[in-house]
C-alpha cells in the first residue's frame, strides 16, 4: 500500500487539500515525463512474495508479529492479516544468472525464516489462499496491528456504507459478508516488477495485460476458500469483492471498481495515473508538506507522495509504479495477479515465463494489442481465473484455443526469445521454462494438484479435516522444492 500511515480521522478540508495536491503531483509527473528525468540505462527486475502462516495441523496461525520478531530481517514485513507475512527480494538484473540468484536468495531466506517461525509454533506456506481459513478468521481481530490496515479497512467500509458482500460462484458457491477488509488478507500473491523507460512503459503494460490470462492458467493456485471449491484462482473474484467501495447502486451506474483490470490499451504511463486521479476518490487523504514543483525546479527529485499513496489504493492487476532509488526516479510495471508457490522453483518458473514473454511481446514489430480487443483480454482473464489450466482463451490469428496448447506452440518460444534478450543463459532458461512446459503437458499446476488430492482425501473424511491433511501434504512437498507437476497424487 506504499508508505506508513498513522491512524487518524479525515475532515472535508483534508480531502479537498489532498485532491489539490494529488493533481499538482500529476502535473509535475507529466513534466518529468516530458523532460525524460528517469533512470533507464540498466533495467532491473523485482520480486515480492506474500506468505501464509499455519500451525502444526495446518490451521491458520495468527502470529505474524511473533514470527517477524524472531526473523528480525527488514526484508520480511507485515501484511494485512495476522496470518500473513511478506518478503521483499532485493532487485537485480536478469543477465548472468539473475534468475538462479533470485531462487537461491529466496530459498536461503525462506528456510531461515521457517526455522525461526517454528520456534513460535508457526510455519510458512506458499499458496494463494489458505484453504483452512474459517469464518472465525474473517473478523477485524485478525487484522495486523499496524494502524494503516485498520485505517484502510475503516475507509473502505465508510465508502461502501455497508458490510462487504462476498458471493463467488464456481464449482461450489460461497455467500458471506464481512465487516472489515480481512477477506482481502486471504489473497496472498507474487508481485513481479519490470523497470522500463517512459517510452517503453506502454508496450510493457499492454503486453502484461494481454498475457495476464495465460499467467493465471498455468500458475493458478487458489482453488478453495472457507471450505468451498470455487475458481481455480479464487483470489481474483475475492480480491475484487473484498476491496469494493461501491454500493449496489454505484455498481449499477457503472462506477469503476478499485480492483480493476482496466478498460483500454494505453499510449503512456500518464494515462493510468490520470485515470486514477479522475475516477477514484482518495481512501487515505494524507497530505505531505513537500511542494513537488518547487523540488523539481530546484534540481531535486519530488517524492510525489500523494500520487503514490493514491496509486497504492487502486488495485490494478498490472499497476504502474513511480519510485526513487539512490536519488534517481524510475518507472516499473508491477505484475500482481499470480498466487505464490507451490514451491520456490515454481514461483521462479512463473517469473521467468512472465519476464521472458513480456519482453518478447513488448519488443515485437507488430504489437499483439493492435490485433486484439481489450475486452477480449479481460474476458480471457476471467475465464482463466475460473478454469485454470483447463481454460480456453481467444488469441489473435488462432481464435479459441486451449491455453496450454497456446503456451506450448507459440508462447514458450517467445519466452525463450525474451529471456535471451535479457541476457539469461540458455541452460538457465531451459531449467525454468521447462517447468512451464511440463505443467502444460501434464495439465497440472498448484490448483489442480490440490483439488485432486483433496478429492482423494475427502472420500473418507469431512471437508475441514480433508483440507487440513491436504495442506499438510502440500507443505511437506513444498519443502522439497520439486516442482508441483512432479508431486503425484
Amino acid at each position: 500500500m506504499g508508505e506508513e500511515v498513522a491512524a487518524q480521522e479525515f475532515s472535508r478540508a483534508d480531502r479537498t487539500r489532498h485532491r489539490e495536491k494529488v493533481r499538482r503531483c500529476l502535473d509535475v509527473f507529466a513534466r518529468m515525463l516530458r523532460e525524460e528525468a528517469f533512470e533507464t540505462d540498466d533495467p532491473m527486475t523485482g520480486l515480492e512474495i506474500e506468505l501464509n502462516l499455519v500451525d502444526e495441523v495446518g490451521d491458520p496461525s495468527l502470529k505474524n508479529a511473533d514470527v517477524l520478531a524472531e526473523i528480525a530481517d527488514p526484508d520480511f514485513q507485515t501484511e494485512l492479516g495476522q496470518f500473513n507475512v511478506e518478503i521483499n527480494v532485493p532487485p537485480r538484473v536478469l543477465r548472468d544468472g539473475g534468475l538462479t540468484a533470485y531462487e537461491e536468495n529466496l530459498r536461503v531466506s525462506l528456510n531461515d525464516a521457517e526455522s525461526k517461525a517454528a520456534k513460535v509454533g508457526a510455519h510458512m506456506v506458499m499458496i494463494g489462499i489458505l484453504p483452512t481459513l474459517a469464518e472465525g478468521h474473517m473478523g477485524p481481530s485478525s487484522l495486523s496491528s499496524n494502524p494503516r490496515y485498520q485505517l484502510l479497512s475503516d475507509q473502505i467500509l465508510a465508502a461502501r456504507g455497508e458490510d462487504i458482500t462476498i458471493d463467488i460462484r464456481g464449482v461450489e458457491r460461497l455467500e458471506t459478508t464481512a465487516d472489515s477488509i480481512v477477506p482481502e488478507a486471504a489473497c496472498t500473491s507474487t508481485q513481479l516488477h519490470v523497470q522500463t523507460s517512459p517510452d517503453d512503459f506502454p508496450a510493457y503494460w499492454n503486453a502484461s495485460q494481454a498475457i495476464a490470462a495465460i499467467q493465471l492458467a498455468v500458475g493458478a493456485n487458489s482453488p478453495y476458500l472457507l471450505g468451498k471449491e470455487l475458481w481455480r484462482e479464487t483470489r481474483i473474484p475475492l480480491f475484487e469483492q473484498a476491496t469494493d467501495t461501491r454500493s449496489e447502486e454505484l455498481k449499477a451506474q457503472g462506477v469503476r471498481p478499485r480492483v480493476w483490470f482496466g478498460e483500454r490499451w494505453i499510449t503512456s504511463i500518464f494515462d493510468l495515473f490520470e485515470e486514477n486521479v479522475r475516477y477514484f476518490p482518495a481512501l487515505l487523504p494524507v497530505t505531505e508538506d513537500e511542494d513537488p514543483l518547487e523540488v523539481l525546479e530546484g534540481g531535486g527529485v519530488p517524492g510525489l507522495h500523494e500520487l503514490r499513496l493514491h496509486n497504492g489504493t487502486i488495485y490494478r492487476w498490472n499497476r504502474p509504479i513511480y519510485d526513487i532509488a539512490n536519488g534517481v526516479p524510475h518507472l516499473r510495471v508491477e505484475n500482481r495477479l499470480l498466487a505464490a508457490g507451490p514451491t520456490v522453483i515454481d514461483t521462479m518458473a512463473n517469473a521467468a515465463f512472465y519476464f521472458g514473454l513480456v519482453r518478447a511481446l513488448a519488443e515485437a514489430e507488430r504489437p499483439l494489442w493492435s490485433q486484439m480487443s481489450f475486452s477480449a483480454a479481460e474476458e480471457n482473464f476471467q475465464t482463466a481465473a475460473r478454469q485454470g489450466i483447463e481454460a480456453q482463451v481467444y488469441w489473435p490469428g488462432v481464435g479459441q484455443v486451449r491455453a496450454t496448447e497456446l503456451v506450448l506452440r507459440r508462447l514458450l518460444p517467445l519466452a525463450y526469445q525474451g529471456l535471451a534478450a535479457w541476457g539469461v543463459p540458455d541452460d538457465e532458461a531451459k531449467r525454468f521454462l521447462g517447468i512451464i512446459e511440463q505443467r502444460c503437458l501434464l495439465g497440472t499446476n498448484g490448483a489442480e494438484w490440490f483439488v485432486n488430492r483433496l478429492h482423494t482425501e475427502g472420500a473418507s473424511l469431512e471437508r475441514p479435516e480433508a483440507l487440513r491433511r491436504t495442506l499438510v501434504a502440500y507443505r511437506e512437498a513444498m519443502h522439497t522444492n520439486e516442482p508441483v507437476h512432479t508431486w503425484g497424487a
